[in-house]
């Protein structure tokens, strides 16, 4: 079996930006600031915020490409920091984790016949999307770092600088708080 090197496709655009091409800083942008910005979203929970955080980090990663050595895609690097940065910013609202509480874990009812329109699943969307906003700031930055950014539960103990167990009893009692804030809001 041949090895293949990696190569990120944005490496040419990458080396311009580390030349201090505006145009190519420009489409960088361009090309990862939506999906940097819902990371942000999902984990700050603020727009304003995320708004900010997605500034910083262009900002930061343009002022320190330098360190970036193209071991991984600079989408992947890239997330890394606006991730770091929107966990800083919660930090600095004074994240707490929630303490265990009561709480109740059966699913939602299923509509007849088992399928969703396309409008049905959209409006089913947007309540799940508000749900996760609710959530108090410690479930939502462990169920989004764990279900939408990828990471397991050791990765997230060392971004969150909390025990491994705690990611998990975190992630767990998120989910059963998202599913009784789904049920409040009719799911």
């Amino acid at each position: 079996m041949e090895a293949f090197a990696y190569t990120d496709i944005n490496a040419p655009l990458v080396e311009r930006c580390r030349l201090g091409d505006r145009r190519a800083q420009a489409e960088i942008y361009k090309r990862y600031a939506k999906a940097m910005f819902n990371a942000s979203l999902r984990i700050t929970g603020d727009y304003a915020e995320a708004e900010d955080v997605l500034q910083e980090s262009f900002l930061s990663a343009f002022r320190e490409l330098h360190s970036y050595k193209g071991d991984s895609s600079f989408g992947s690097w890239l997330k890394r920091i606006v991730i770091n940065k929107s966990i800083n910013c919660l930090r600095n609202r004074r994240l707490q984790l929630v303490p265990l509480a009561d709480q109740h874990d059966s699913a939602g009812p299923e509509p007849e016949g088992g399928e969703y329109d396309a409008e049905e699943l959209g409006w089913r969307a947007d309540v799940v999307r508000r749900c996760v906003q609710e959530l108090p700031d410690g479930y939502r930055v462990v169920l989004s770092l764990y279900l939408l950014e990828g990471y397991d539960h050791a990765e997230i103990a060392g971004i969150l600088g909390i025990t491994e167990s705690t990611s998990k009893s975190q992630y767990s009692r998120a989910r059963k708080k998202l599913l009784e804030l789904a049920r409040q809001h009719g799911l």
